[in-house]
Protein backbone atom coordinates (compact mmCIF):
# COMPACT_ATOMS: atom_id res chain seq x y z
CA UNK A 1 0.00 0.00 0.00
CA UNK A 2 1.43 3.36 -1.04
CA UNK A 3 1.75 6.23 1.44
CA UNK A 4 0.01 9.46 0.65
CA UNK A 5 2.68 12.17 1.18
CA UNK A 6 1.93 15.81 0.33
CA UNK A 7 4.62 18.37 -0.10
CA UNK A 8 3.91 22.12 -0.18
CA UNK A 9 5.75 25.49 -0.14
CA UNK A 10 4.39 28.21 2.18
CA UNK A 11 5.06 31.83 1.33
CA UNK A 12 5.40 33.82 4.66
CA UNK A 13 5.56 37.45 3.64
CA UNK A 14 4.62 38.99 7.04
CA UNK A 15 8.10 39.23 8.64
CA UNK A 16 9.65 42.77 9.02
CA UNK A 17 13.37 42.35 8.65
CA UNK A 18 14.21 45.12 6.17
CA UNK A 19 16.98 47.75 6.50
CA UNK A 20 14.35 50.45 6.98
CA UNK A 21 13.09 48.80 10.15
CA UNK A 22 16.66 48.61 11.50
CA UNK A 23 17.22 52.32 10.85
CA UNK A 24 13.99 53.22 12.60
CA UNK A 25 14.95 51.07 15.60
CA UNK A 26 18.39 52.69 15.91
CA UNK A 27 16.84 56.16 15.60
CA UNK A 28 14.41 55.37 18.41
CA UNK A 29 17.26 54.18 20.63
CA UNK A 30 19.24 57.36 19.94
CA UNK A 31 16.24 59.57 20.66
CA UNK A 32 15.64 57.76 23.96
CA UNK A 33 19.31 58.16 24.91
CA UNK A 34 19.27 61.89 24.15
CA UNK A 35 16.04 62.36 26.11
CA UNK A 36 17.50 60.47 29.06
CA UNK A 37 20.65 62.59 28.94
CA UNK A 38 18.62 65.79 28.96
CA UNK A 39 16.51 64.58 31.89
CA UNK A 40 19.60 63.60 33.89
CA UNK A 41 21.28 66.96 33.21
CA UNK A 42 18.14 68.90 34.10
CA UNK A 43 17.64 66.97 37.32
CA UNK A 44 21.27 67.64 38.28
CA UNK A 45 20.87 71.38 37.72
CA UNK A 46 17.62 71.45 39.69
CA UNK A 47 19.27 69.56 42.55
CA UNK A 48 22.16 72.03 42.68
CA UNK A 49 19.76 74.99 42.63
CA UNK A 50 17.67 73.41 45.39
CA UNK A 51 20.75 72.83 47.56
CA UNK A 52 21.98 76.38 46.97
CA UNK A 53 18.55 77.86 47.75
CA UNK A 54 18.26 75.75 50.89
CA UNK A 55 21.70 76.84 52.07
CA UNK A 56 20.91 80.50 51.46
CA UNK A 57 17.54 80.20 53.19
CA UNK A 58 19.16 78.55 56.21
CA UNK A 59 21.79 81.27 56.32
CA UNK A 60 19.17 84.00 56.12
CA UNK A 61 17.30 82.50 59.06
CA UNK A 62 20.18 81.52 61.34
CA UNK A 63 22.91 84.08 60.59
CA UNK A 64 22.31 87.24 62.56
CA UNK A 65 23.67 89.35 65.35
CA UNK A 66 22.16 89.36 68.82
CA UNK A 67 22.16 92.58 70.85
CA UNK A 68 23.17 91.65 74.39
CA UNK A 69 22.84 95.11 75.89
CA UNK A 70 23.28 98.79 75.09
CA UNK A 71 24.98 101.27 77.38
CA UNK A 72 24.97 105.04 76.98
CA UNK A 73 27.92 107.21 78.03
CA UNK A 74 27.60 110.93 78.77
CA UNK A 75 30.29 113.46 77.93
CA UNK A 76 31.71 115.25 80.98
CA UNK A 77 34.17 117.77 82.34
CA UNK A 78 34.29 116.12 85.74
CA UNK A 79 32.23 113.84 87.97
CA UNK A 80 29.59 116.51 88.59
CA UNK A 81 29.57 118.40 85.28
CA UNK A 82 28.02 116.15 82.60
CA UNK A 83 26.18 116.57 79.34
CA UNK A 84 22.40 116.40 79.36
CA UNK A 85 22.44 113.86 76.51
CA UNK A 86 24.05 110.51 75.79
CA UNK A 87 27.18 111.11 73.70
CA UNK A 88 28.28 107.52 72.97
CA UNK A 89 26.50 104.18 72.61
CA UNK A 90 28.25 100.91 73.45
CA UNK A 91 26.30 98.10 71.76
CA UNK A 92 27.44 94.66 72.92
CA UNK A 93 26.69 92.02 70.29
CA UNK A 94 27.12 88.28 69.78
CA UNK A 95 25.89 85.68 67.28
CA UNK A 96 23.01 83.22 67.31
CA UNK A 97 23.85 79.56 67.88
CA UNK A 98 24.72 77.93 64.56
CA UNK A 99 25.17 81.27 62.84
CA UNK A 100 27.60 81.67 59.97
CA UNK A 101 30.46 84.16 60.52
CA UNK A 102 29.51 87.84 60.28
CA UNK A 103 31.86 90.44 58.83
CA UNK A 104 31.33 93.73 60.67
CA UNK A 105 33.13 95.47 57.82
CA UNK A 106 29.96 94.84 55.77
CA UNK A 107 27.51 95.65 58.57
CA UNK A 108 25.22 98.68 58.37
CA UNK A 109 24.07 100.26 61.64
CA UNK A 110 20.98 102.44 61.25
CA UNK A 111 20.16 104.62 64.25
CA UNK A 112 17.27 107.04 64.67
CA UNK A 113 16.40 109.40 67.52
CA UNK A 114 12.89 109.96 66.16
CA UNK A 115 13.89 113.08 64.23
CA UNK A 116 17.16 112.21 62.47
CA UNK A 117 18.60 108.97 61.13
CA UNK A 118 22.22 107.96 60.47
CA UNK A 119 23.26 104.99 58.32
CA UNK A 120 26.68 103.99 59.59
CA UNK A 121 29.44 101.86 58.03
CA UNK A 122 32.42 100.28 59.72
CA UNK A 123 35.40 102.63 59.76
CA UNK A 124 37.46 100.46 57.40
CA UNK A 125 34.75 100.29 54.71
CA UNK A 126 35.60 102.58 51.79
CA UNK A 127 33.25 101.06 49.20
CA UNK A 128 30.23 103.31 49.79
CA UNK A 129 31.68 106.77 50.30
CA UNK A 130 34.97 106.16 48.50
CA UNK A 131 36.86 106.91 51.72
CA UNK A 132 37.53 105.09 54.95
CA UNK A 133 36.89 106.84 58.23
CA UNK A 134 39.35 109.66 58.73
CA UNK A 135 42.43 108.50 60.70
CA UNK A 136 41.22 104.90 60.90
CA UNK A 137 43.95 102.44 61.87
CA UNK A 138 44.03 98.70 61.09
CA UNK A 139 46.52 98.06 63.89
CA UNK A 140 45.38 95.27 66.19
CA UNK A 141 45.59 97.50 69.27
CA UNK A 142 43.99 100.58 67.70
CA UNK A 143 40.43 100.19 69.09
CA UNK A 144 40.77 103.17 71.46
CA UNK A 145 42.49 105.31 68.82
CA UNK A 146 39.72 104.50 66.32
CA UNK A 147 37.09 105.42 68.89
CA UNK A 148 38.82 108.78 69.39
CA UNK A 149 38.86 109.31 65.62
CA UNK A 150 35.15 108.43 65.47
CA UNK A 151 34.33 111.10 68.04
CA UNK A 152 36.70 113.87 66.96
CA UNK A 153 37.81 113.63 63.33
CA UNK A 154 36.31 114.76 60.04
CA UNK A 155 37.16 114.92 56.33
CA UNK A 156 35.83 116.69 53.28
CA UNK A 157 34.12 113.52 52.01
CA UNK A 158 31.83 112.32 53.42
CA UNK A 159 32.09 114.62 56.48
CA UNK A 160 32.20 114.13 60.25
CA UNK A 161 33.13 110.54 61.13
CA UNK A 162 30.36 110.52 63.74
CA UNK A 163 27.66 110.84 61.08
CA UNK A 164 28.84 108.13 58.70
CA UNK A 165 30.88 105.50 60.56
CA UNK A 166 31.03 103.24 63.61
CA UNK A 167 33.92 101.34 65.16
CA UNK A 168 34.14 98.09 67.10
CA UNK A 169 36.23 96.35 69.73
CA UNK A 170 36.43 92.66 70.58
CA UNK A 171 35.55 91.38 74.04
CA UNK A 172 35.88 87.62 73.47
CA UNK A 173 37.60 86.17 70.42
CA UNK A 174 39.00 82.70 71.09
CA UNK A 175 39.93 81.99 67.46
CA UNK A 176 41.56 85.44 66.95
CA UNK A 177 39.40 86.07 63.89
CA UNK A 178 38.59 89.65 64.95
CA UNK A 179 41.01 92.45 64.07
CA UNK A 180 40.49 96.17 63.54
CA UNK A 181 41.16 95.81 59.84
CA UNK A 182 39.13 92.61 59.41
CA UNK A 183 36.47 92.32 62.15
CA UNK A 184 35.07 88.81 61.63
CA UNK A 185 32.74 87.43 64.31
CA UNK A 186 32.13 83.70 64.81
CA UNK A 187 29.72 81.90 67.13
CA UNK A 188 30.85 82.51 70.70
CA UNK A 189 32.53 85.85 69.96
CA UNK A 190 31.48 89.03 71.71
CA UNK A 191 32.19 92.57 70.57
CA UNK A 192 31.30 96.20 71.31
CA UNK A 193 30.00 98.42 68.52
CA UNK A 194 30.67 102.10 69.22
CA UNK A 195 28.20 104.66 67.85
CA UNK A 196 28.75 108.39 68.36
CA UNK A 197 25.62 110.27 69.46
CA UNK A 198 27.26 113.58 70.36
CA UNK A 199 24.67 116.35 70.33
CA UNK A 200 25.39 119.80 68.98
CA UNK A 201 24.78 121.23 72.46
CA UNK A 202 27.45 119.02 74.06
CA UNK A 203 30.57 119.97 72.08
CA UNK A 204 32.42 121.72 74.88
CA UNK A 205 32.95 118.76 77.22
CA UNK A 206 36.45 117.38 77.57
CA UNK A 207 35.97 113.63 78.08
CA UNK A 208 33.74 110.89 76.66
CA UNK A 209 34.30 107.56 78.34
CA UNK A 210 38.02 106.79 78.16
CA UNK A 211 38.65 109.29 75.36
CA UNK A 212 39.96 112.76 76.06
CA UNK A 213 38.28 114.97 73.46
CA UNK A 214 39.32 118.37 74.84
CA UNK A 215 36.11 119.77 73.41
CA UNK A 216 36.96 118.60 69.91
CA UNK A 217 34.11 116.12 69.47
CA UNK A 218 31.97 116.50 66.34
CA UNK A 219 28.18 116.77 66.10
CA UNK A 220 26.60 113.42 65.13
CA UNK A 221 23.28 115.04 64.11
CA UNK A 222 21.56 112.93 66.80
CA UNK A 223 20.07 114.07 70.10
CA UNK A 224 19.52 111.34 72.69
CA UNK A 225 18.22 113.11 75.73
CA UNK A 226 15.85 111.83 78.43
CA UNK A 227 12.51 110.38 77.25
CA UNK A 228 13.82 109.79 73.72
CA UNK A 229 12.73 106.78 71.66
CA UNK A 230 15.76 105.31 69.92
CA UNK A 231 15.67 102.67 67.19
CA UNK A 232 18.76 100.74 66.10
CA UNK A 233 18.78 98.31 63.18
CA UNK A 234 21.78 96.08 62.43
CA UNK A 235 21.84 94.84 58.83
CA UNK A 236 24.58 92.28 58.06
CA UNK A 237 25.77 91.31 54.59
CA UNK A 238 23.64 88.15 54.76
CA UNK A 239 21.18 86.94 57.35
CA UNK A 240 18.32 88.48 59.24
CA UNK A 241 18.36 92.07 60.45
CA UNK A 242 18.36 92.78 64.18
CA UNK A 243 16.37 95.62 65.72
CA UNK A 244 16.58 97.16 69.17
CA UNK A 245 14.15 99.87 70.26
CA UNK A 246 14.22 101.55 73.67
CA UNK A 247 12.99 104.62 75.51
CA UNK A 248 15.65 106.49 77.46
CA UNK A 249 14.99 107.19 81.16
CA UNK A 250 13.11 110.28 82.28
CA UNK A 251 16.34 111.49 83.91
CA UNK A 252 19.99 110.46 83.73
CA UNK A 253 20.63 111.78 87.21
CA UNK A 254 24.30 111.85 88.14
CA UNK A 255 25.21 108.69 86.22
CA UNK A 256 27.92 108.85 83.58
CA UNK A 257 27.06 105.39 82.19
CA UNK A 258 23.36 104.63 81.66
CA UNK A 259 21.93 101.19 80.92
CA UNK A 260 19.52 101.67 78.00
CA UNK A 261 18.74 98.17 76.67
CA UNK A 262 17.33 95.74 77.55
Amino acid sequence: MKANNKTGIFADNKAQVGIGTLIIFIAMVLIAAVAASVLIQTSGILQQQAQSTGKQATQEVSSNLVVKNIEGVRAKNNATDMAGNVSLLKIRVGLNVGSAPVDLNQLIVTISDGSNTNDLLYGNNAKTHGYRMSNFSSDANAATANLAALLKDTQTTPGHNARYFFTAQKIRDDDTSFTQGNPIMNTGDLAIIYVSTVSGSDLSYTTIGDVSTAGGQKDSNLDIGPRTTVTIVLTPESGATTMATFLTPSSYGTREAVQLYP
